[in-house]
C-alpha cells in the first residue's frame, strides 16, 4: 500500500474504532439502562426507532472498520508490530459476532414487547461488546502512533 492510502486507511480506521467506542459507551452506560424506564405500552415502538436511529449511525462506522482491518491484514504498515492488527481484526470479529449473534436477536425479540429479563441479558452482554470495540480504539490508536 502506498504512504499515503496507508496513511488514509490508517485514519479512517481510527475515526472508526474511535467512533464506535464512543458510540458503545454511550449504548452501556446511558442508553441501555434507560431501556427498562420505557413504559409497556411505549416500548414497541420505540424499540423500533431505536432500531433504526442506530444503525444509521453504527453500521458506516462498522463497514469502515471492517473494511479497515481487511487492509491492515492484507497490507500491514511498515514500522508496526505485525501482532497489531491481528489483535485488531479479533476484536473486530468479537464485537460483530457479539452484534450478529447476540445483541441482534435480543433487540429482535424485544421488538415484540418489553421483556425486563431480556434487557438485562442485553445490557450484561453487551460489556463483551463494550470490551471489543475498546479494544479496537486502543489497537487503531496504538498503529497510528507507530506510523
Amino acid at each position: 500500500m502506498s504512504g499515503s492510502l496507508e496513511t488514509f486507511v490508517v485514519v479512517a480506521q481510527v475515526l472508526a474504532s474511535v467512533g464506535m467506542f464512543g458510540v458503545i459507551w454511550t449504548i452501556q452506560v446511558v442508553h441501555y439502562p434507560l431501556m427498562k424506564q420505557i413504559p409497556e405500552s411505549a416500548f414497541k415502538a420505540y424499540e423500533a426507532e431505536h432500531t433504526a436511529r442506530i444503525t444509521f449511525i453504527v453500521g458506516p462506522l462498522m463497514a469502515v472498520e471492517g473494511l479497515c482491518v481487511l487492509a491492515l491484514l492484507a497490507w500491514p504498515p511498515d514500522g508496526i508490530a505485525w501482532w497489531l492488527p491481528w489483535v485488531g481484526a479479533i476484536a473486530e470479529a468479537v464485537a460483530i459476532g457479539t452484534t450478529a449473534f447476540i445483541s441482534a436477536p435480543l433487540h429482535g425479540r424485544l421488538g415484540a414487547h418489553r421483556d425486563p429479563v431480556l434487557l438485562d441479558r442485553l445490557v450484561a452482554t453487551n460489556w463483551i461488546r463494550t470490551a471489543a470495540w475498546t479494544a479496537r480504539a486502543i489497537v487503531a490508536v496504538a498503529i497510528f502512533q507507530s506510523l
